[in-house]
């Protein structure tokens, strides 16, 4: 189908460039994207694939609009406050684009409806914020074999994958899931510590999302090097990005496994939590860049915030 010519002009900075051009301008507007959570992550990451012309979204929360979702959610307005998010950014997102098709699912992932709303899409952006619903959206794209483009902020800190566990690196060794990137919860949330308690800044979430955009508007045109194998991990606080590129696979776990660090990192409030850290990098997102940062560079402590207290 081709172009009309309000596509040419409204897509026009897309198709200048030769890695998307007509051809990957027509298959974003092709395209379907489930959008996991609609909040801090969420809202850019739809923001930008509306703008892109991605033809569908699809949008999945079962929350209201609160009034402190408004310090990262700028999609939101203040007298949006009370309604469902899927129902207020389908509003803001129609204004931006009336092409785009918006999908509201104001429901929570389960097991049980997972694979039913993964398989409706092309492509999954899990933007939630708990370890359970992370868990039962790998699951369900690892079954059905579609790219999962995860991402996940903490206080200063980020992260952004991309998971295709059915292709295989130059080694044949299976890309990793996200059950290889974090086999179990940590403990983190065992007790109860999440952006409502530890605190987010409200920019990093913008940052992460839009990268997730990003990934997956790489993903629909097929430009540039793709993410999955690897985390991009991001450091607000220090103004420092980097990809981690030696991540477990469902095969290799194991023998990473044998060549973990284990460290035990205590906050300086008398709490103490135990969280893994290797190769394979199966540690808490909120901990990541943190522990790793320390893995680098030695160091006895990680800001002013947590200690180093035991290596294993």
């Amino acid at each position: 189908m081709a172009l009309n010519p309000t596509q040419l002009d409204r897509y026009k900075r897309h198709i200048l460039l030769k890695e998307i051009g007509g051809a990957g301008q027509q298959a974003l507007l092709r395209a379907r994207v489930l959008i996991v959570g609609m909040g801090g992550l969420g809202n850019p990451l739809a923001q930008y694939l509306a703008a892109a012309g991605v033809g569908t979204l699809g949008l999945v929360d079962d929350d209201c609009v609160d009034l402190s979702n408004l310090q990262r959610q700028i999609l939101f307005k203040m007298q949006d406050i009370g309604l469902r998010k899927v129902d207020a950014a389908a509003a803001h997102l129609k204004a931006l684009n009336p092409d785009v098709e918006i999908i509201c699912h104001p429901q929570r992932v389960d097991a049980q409806n997972a694979g039913e709303l993964v398989g409706q899409y092309d492509l999954i952006a899990d933007g939630c914020d708990n370890f359970a619903t992370r868990y039962i959206i790998n699951d369900a794209c690892f079954h059905a074999c579609k790219t999962l483009v995860s991402g996940a902020v903490g206080q200063f800190d980020g992260q952004v994958a991309t998971f295709k566990p059915w292709l295989r690196d130059d080694e044949n060794v299976p890309l990793p899931c996200y059950r290889s990137l974090v086999p179990s919860p940590p403990d983190a949330e065992d007790d109860g510590e999440n952006c409502a308690t530890l605190g987010t800044v409200g920019a990093l979430a913008g940052i992460i999302g839009a990268l997730q955009a990003l990934e997956i508007i790489k993903e629909i045109t097929g430009s540039g090097e793709s993410l999955a194998g690897k985390v991009l991990i991001f450091d607000g606080l220090q103004a420092r990005a980097h990809c981690q590129t030696r991540l477990g696979s469902g095969q290799s776990a194991q023998r990473h496994a044998e060549r973990r660090l284990k460290l035990r990192i205590r906050r300086q409030h008398p709490i103490g939590r135990a969280v893994t850290v290797g190769k394979c990098l199966d540690i808490d997102n909120n901990l990541f860049a943190h522990a790793l940062a320390a893995l680098h560079c030695g160091r006895g402590h990680v800001r002013q915030q947590y200690h180093i207290v035991q290596f294993q």
